[in-house]
Formats: C-alpha cells, sequence, structure tokens
C-alpha cells in the first residue's frame, strides 16, 4: 500500500528536490505540496496524507504554529519536520508540539527513506546529526547521569556502553571500530537493547536516555 505524503515549503527548489528523491522510494507518494501552511489544517482533511512534510521558516506562516493548529483539529497526524535548523530550542520545540521527526534539509536520499519509514512504523526519527544537540537540550539543568546499568531494564554494562554510543549518532560500523567488536555483534547487542527496552527507533532511545539520566553533557 502506497504511504501518502503531503510536502509545505516555500522553496520549489527544495519541494522539487524531495518529489524527486521520493520517485525513487517503492511505496511513497507525494499527493500534494503547498508554498506555506496557511492551509494546512484544510489540505490535510482534503487529502488525508499518511505523512506530513514541514518546513520551520517559511515567508507566509511559521512551520511550528502551523503545527500546533494542525494538531488541535488534527491530533493523530504525523509530521516529519524539514528544515536547515539546527537550534537545539527549536528541535526540542518541535517534538514537544507533537512533531514524530526531524530531518535535515541536507540529508540524503537514504536518510528520508530511514526517517518515512520510522513514521510509517509508528517510531519517532531524528537526523543523527542532530541526535547529540538535543541530549544537551534534554539535559540542561537536569540532574546527573546514573552512575551504574539500570536493572531492571536488564542492561549489560557493554549494551549501555552502545546505547550511548547509538544516541550520539554512530553508527555500527563506527561503534565496532571503535569498542574493538565485530559489526555482527553490535548488531546484536543493538536489537537486544531495542527488545529489552521496547524502543525501536533511534529518537525514542535519545528520550528514553534523557529520562532516565543515563547520559549526560560530557558523554
Amino acid at each position: 500500500m502506497t504511504c501518502n505524503l503531503l510536502l509545505i515549503d516555500d522553496h520549489s527548489l527544495i519541494r522539487a528536490g524531495v518529489r524527486a528523491m521520493v520517485l525513487d522510494i517503492p511505496g511513497y507518494a507525494v499527493v500534494g505540496e503547498a508554498a506555506d501552511a496557511t492551509r494546512l489544517p484544510s489540505l490535510v482533511m482534503e487529502l488525508n496524507p499518511d505523512i506530513i512534510l514541514l518546513d520551520i521558516s517559511m515567508k507566509e506562516t511559521n512551520g511550528l504554529d502551523a503545527l500546533a493548529s494542525l494538531l488541535k483539529v488534527q491530533p493523530l497526524s504525523k509530521v516529519l519536520i524539514l528544515s536547515m535548523h539546527t537550534d537545539p530550542d527549536i528541535i526540542m520545540r518541535a517534538l514537544e508540539m507533537g512533531a514524530h521527526g526531524y530531518l535535515l534539509k541536507d540529508a540524503t536520499a537514504t536518510e528520508l527513506e530511514q526517517a518515512l519509514n520510522a513514521l510509517r512504523n509508528d517510531e519517532r526519527y531524528l537526523s543523527p546529526a542532530i541526535a547529540h544537540t538535543v541530549i544537551n537540550r534534554a539535559l540542561r539543568g537536569n540532574q546527573p547521569a546514573r552512575a551504574t546499568p539500570l536493572a531492571h531494564y536488564n542492561l549489560t554494562a557493554r549494551q549501555l556502553e552502545i546505547l550511548r554510543l547509538i544516541v550520539r549518532g554512530k553508527s555500527t560500523r563506527e561503534i565496532a571500530s571503535g569498542l574493538n567488536l565485530s559489526i555482527k555483534t553490535v548488531e546484536t547487542h543493538r536489537a537486544q537493547i531495542m527488545k529489552r527496552l521496547q524502543i525501536f527507533d533511534v529518537a525514542g532511545l535519545v528520550l528514553f536516555c534523557v529520562r532516565e539520566r543515563i547520559i549526560s553533557l560530557d558523554d
């Protein structure tokens, strides 16, 4: 079944670029687009998109204001913020307001596909490049990280170490190289971590680590 997308961005070149990338991703189609978000709620009701790709900074409207208006009338809408902003306050505000993901505009086609797949599967998505930024912002003023693994989650010291690296945006290959492990071993640990925590996306792992204080600003 095709996953329908609504694209809101005031730059025609950006919209054209996203459309071109979506054409190469099986199972997705852009069914509507607009240069501003003034009609976002009505467009959502008219087109019934599965995922909305929404810019933040637009000439006519502010994307976050549009997000708030949309979620008042369509609270179940899945919104992927598409932005160049890396300001942690803006990112956190978007997530706290109800956005399901945050994708930087310089993302590759592969990352766009990963983000769309995450939202399609009721998961959340953060561009790896901003994961640590989000952690730092969320931890500002919070208590220090826990010194020991959380026993009730049944994570080993090694898995906790790998978890910290995952939420910092490290790839499986980078983790394996840094810890002198095989890629298969890291993949096994990653799968076990997600199964034990019942969290299956990086954005969810980031928020879990912040909430449980198992990462710190110095990590």
